[in-house]
């Protein structure tokens, strides 16, 4: 297993060693600061909880293994980081919640998991949830069983402690039709937020499971960006995020490996157009766009083609994070799906990419969440993002790193 307290300098600029300490993870509490300190920092978590409102939730203080951001030096070579995201982060009895939290510690990874709100509602009181433009409790995913919805909870909050971020994917999925969250208003995004919140916060009243522990955080504070079902509606849903304070939007698609700008006064993270070998067009940054390209969106096809497939998957992320690893070094995203699709070939093409990634080869590329990522943003001098922003896809700077970053 790989030493994980590398988390402290995975997630941040090239002085944090100097500013954290060798082994330093910037974490919140407790000894043991390596992520994923499993029952100790579960049980530091349980001795310092203030429960709020029914106890679904509770403020178990600063977030553990968040390092803080360091601004660069003039002439630095800015980090490579990569975000891996998963759209839902429900845990449905195949494993692979646990599987990647897994993968994350033994990497020294920070991940977002992009929890829907829809899966911490039990479907006998799907009738809470009043989705826009859609008849009551409906929903385009479903609702967990009773089993499931407790898996989820279990590996939400170890993921949080793990240090990880919890952001949203919001509710209802709803894609297509009248009710297509394209549709909707900055104020049924209101509605379809605050119903995401009240279902994360208020678990234990609509379970009944109170004898469980709670998520050890207050999610009011700690969402501060989302991905919106399908891509789809970031225009109404900014005027909301904005008001709400959140930092950052994750829903566009189509976009390109450059430095990131901000839309509404929101960090725009979009996933992007990565390299597709022997293709001779661009796919997006997400298991999905890449299986919907194989196999025509079958989540099931003849398993003679996974091989390939899987190869395909693997070196379209791996040529995505080269071609900016080694040019302009824009931030790299990843979107994912808890999901077993043409036999579970996007999983493991993802597992080996990051794997990739992160071989302790190149000390310059941090592993982070969006959250961590947008603090370092924020870290930085203005102007210096200004400059990195100018840089197109696959584009070094002229005259080098520390030329062209040098007031």
């Amino acid at each position: 297993m790989r030493d994980i307290s590398r988390r402290g300098l995975l997630g941040w600029g090239l002085g944090a060693a100097a500013a954290l300490g060798v082994a330093g993870c910037g974490s919140g509490s407790g000894s043991d600061s390596r992520p994923g300190s499993g029952d100790k920092g579960s049980a530091t978590a349980q001795a310092k909880a203030k429960p709020i409102g029914d106890g679904s939730t509770a403020d178990t203080g600063p977030q553990p293994h968040q390092p803080k951001p360091v601004r660069m030096e003039p002439g630095e070579t800015p980090p490579q980081f990569v975000i891996f995201s998963w759209d839902g982060a429900g845990e449905v009895g195949n494993g692979l919640f646990p599987r990647f939290r897994k993968l994350a510690q033994e990497h020294g990874a920070a991940m977002t998991f992009f929890l829907s709100g829809l899966y911490l509602l039990p479907e006998s009181k799907k009738n809470l949830y009043r989705p826009p433009n859609n008849p009551v409790g409906a929903s385009d995913i479903g609702y967990l069983t009773d089993e499931h919805l407790k898996a989820t909870l279990e590996n939400v909050r170890a993921a949080w402690l793990e240090g990880h971020e919890i952001g949203t994917h919001f509710n209802g999925h709803f894609c297509s039709g009248s009710g297509s969250v394209a549709k909707w208003t900055p104020e049924q995004w209101q509605s379809e937020i605050d119903q995401a919140v009240s279902f994360v916060t208020q678990w234990k009243t609509n379970t009944g499971l109170t004898d469980l522990e709670p998520l050890p955080f207050d999610y009011r504070k700690e969402l501060v960006g989302g991905r919106t079902p399908c891509l789809l509606g970031q225009d109404n849903l900014l005027p909301t995020a904005k008001k709400l304070g959140w930092r950052y939007d994750a829903s566009s698609s189509g976009g390109r490996q450059v430095w990131p700008r901000k839309k509404q006064g929101i960090w725009d993270l979009p996933l992007q157009q990565i390299p597709f070998p022997g293709r001779a067009f661009e796919v997006l940054s997400m298991d999905y766009n890449m299986l919907a390209n194989q196999s025509k969106n079958a989540t099931k096809s003849d398993p003679a083609n996974y091989p390939g497939w899987e190869k395909q998957a693997r070196e379209a992320y791996i040529a995505g994070f080269q071609r900016a690893y080694e040019t302009n070094r824009a931030p790299f995203f990843i979107g994912n799906h808890f999901e077993t699709w043409n036999g579970g070939i996007y999983m493991n093409a993802v597992e080996a990419a990051l794997k990739h990634i992160a071989d302790g080869s190149r000390k310059d590329v941090r592993l982070v969440s969006f959250r961590q990522y947008v603090d370092w943003l924020d870290a930085q001098d203005p102007q210096v993002v200004a400059k990195l922003q100018t840089l197109g896809v696959g584009k070094a700077p002229t005259g080098g790193w520390k030329t062209f970053l040098t007031a």
